[in-house]
């Protein structure tokens, strides 16, 4: 049972300013699996350093690997927790939503959430001297340092903020060309050769980077791909070894992430989400200590698999994702990260297929980093059979799907330099600092309205902040203008808007909001900036 096949295509229009005017998706029905296209509430990681209780937060530096966990350069677990951010494999050559905001505040914003990683998906096109990216907006001041760059120097300007950020970035080949999903690695338009000459050139271009740490090799191979068959010319796992020591040659820093495929032995699954054949046929590299495996899973919004009308689900599901890839983290063979799981949260089946593995994936607050990995698809609105975090007006967050993500969310990573974004991801050494103040402007008991200032207190300008607080009672934003939020429970955290980021010496910004009930008292506010 797999996939239909899916393809949200690529935008090929003007730049469009918000609202977003329309989001341009196809998808097709296929029987043989699906491609996916149109294709990160932070936690105390709760494990202890090496080190002890004054080492460095955990991430700085290229990761390893030991057993199942994930390593940064200190020997510190770490968690990726992260959002899929799609666009460079489609015929717009560029991530999406450019059209619509500033790549800084997108990546601000994805910090602000807790997102901790990118998952960056990639074509052999944007390799091509005559790809030339497009539907990016360059007006009121958006995206003009990306003004005459190809797609490859797109990619540096994005792994660059993101490093000042606190985020870390995975590259992922998703496809051969911007046409669609290939079974196998290579086509008789991108043969092997091309795969591995691009994958070498990425890793040569990022050698020095640790915001890059590491390249998905190939994204979810699938029927005729086998593992362990021997076959050189369908055999994912002598490919990857191909494909996994060419790139360490050039750049032995980095990891290295390996999916699965659609079946081994008569069993089969979803594309890439197979690798019951990793534990007898393990990838084995030139460089020890790298290799991470990566499935996707997915819900019924993608397709229906057997599984979910098993009379016992879901209590079933963590037998299902035990026998396909879960075992490999049970058993301390080696790390697991979930580099693709979504869905639309349209159906009960879907809700609970998400709450299930969520907890499977293990809550950093009990775990800490002794956890599964992951990357939700996606952060774009327009994945066709999965939706995203952002809602179509490439702004919003929906809260509701960002929501049964919190408790496996993690920390950011010590940051590159000067960037954007909440706590907890370092600034290079920045003096930015501010505070908030919180006033009621109107209480009617069932409702009220609310102020907040944000004042630059520090000794360098501002160029972002966010604002948290935790309610008293049971209030609930029903809406807020000047700035973004997300609210879990009882907790808040509003983002400063595109235009009110930027703060001087002294200065201030302010946004508002409504909520209901009324009659609450005020929350103890705390402001964070770089």
């Amino acid at each position: 049972m797999f996939r239909s096949l899916r393809r949200a295509l690529g935008v090929v229009a003007a730049a469009l300013l918000l609202p977003l005017a329309g989001v341009h998706v196809a998808q097709a029905a296929g029987t043989a699996g699906v491609t996916r296209t149109a294709d990160v509430a932070r936690t105390a990681t709760g494990a202890a350093s090496a080190a002890g209780a004054t080492a460095a937060a955990p991430g700085a530096g290229y990761w390893h690997t030991s057993g199942r966990q994930i390593l940064d350069a200190a020997g510190q677990p770490v968690r990726i927790a992260g959002i899929n951010w799609f666009g460079f494999e489609t015929a717009n050559y560029v991530v999406h939503g450019l059209w619509s905001r500033d790549y800084k505040s997108m990546i601000d914003q994805m910090k602000s959430l807790g997102y901790n990683t990118i998952r960056l998906p990639y074509s052999d096109d944007i390799f091509k001297s005559g790809t030339v990216p497009n539907s990016i907006d360059f007006s009121n001041g958006k995206n003009t340092d990306l003004q005459g760059l190809n797609s490859l120097q797109i990619m540096d300007r994005l792994v660059a903020y993101a490093g000042q950020d606190g985020l870390k970035v995975i590259l992922d080949r998703h496809r051969p060309d911007a046409s669609a999903q290939s079974a196998l690695w290579y086509t008789a338009a991108v043969p092997e050769s091309t795969w591995i000459a691009n994958l070498r050139a990425l890793a040569t271009r990022y050698a020095g980077q640790s915001t890059v740490i590491g390249i998905d090799l190939h994204n979810e191979p699938h029927d005729p791909a086998c593992w362990g068959c021997g076959d050189v010319a369908t055999d994912w796992r002598l490919a990857a070894q191909r494909a996994g020591d060419a790139v360490l040659s050039v750049n032995p820093d980095l990891l290295i992430f390996v999916e699965g495929v659609q079946t081994y032995n008569g069993v089969s699954g979803w594309w890439g989400g197979n690798l019951m054949g990793a534990g007898q046929y393990p990838v084995q590299l030139s460089v020890p200590n790298r290799v991470v495996y990566s499935a996707h899973d997915y819900a019924t919004s993608v397709a229906q698999q057997p599984w979910f009308s098993d009379p016992s689900f879901p209590a079933n599901m963590p037998g299902v994702w035990d026998k396909y890839w879960g075992y490999l983290f049970q058993q301390n063979i080696a790390p697991v990260w979930v580099g693709e799981f979504g869905t639309t949260l349209a159906s009960t089946v879907d809700q609970k297929w998400l709450t299930a593995l969520v907890s499977y994936l293990r809550p950093t607050s009990t775990y800490g980093a002794d956890s599964i990995s992951w990357t939700f698809w996606s952060w774009n609105p327009n994945s066709g059979d999965t939706g995203g975090i952002l809602k179509d007006d490439w702004q919003t967050v929906d809260t509701v799907k960002d929501g049964y993500l919190a408790s496996i969310k993690a920390p950011a990573f010590p940051g590159t330099g000067t960037g954007g974004g909440g706590d907890g991801g370092g600034g290079g050494g920045s003096t930015a600092a501010c505070a908030a103040t919180y006033t009621t402007t109107s209480d009617w008991g069932s409702g009220f309205n609310a102020s907040v200032t944000v004042k630059n207190t520090g000794a360098s300008a501002l160029k972002s902040w966010q604002v948290k607080w935790t309610w008293p009672g049971s209030q609930q934003i029903t809406n807020m203008w000047n700035a973004t939020y997300t609210q879990s429970g009882t907790s808040v955290t509003a983002v400063n808007a595109d235009h009110n980021g930027a703060v001087g010496v002294g200065g201030s910004a302010s946004f508002g909001f409504g909520g209901a009930p009324g009659g609450g008292t005020a929350p103890t506010l705390s402001c964070t900036a770089t």
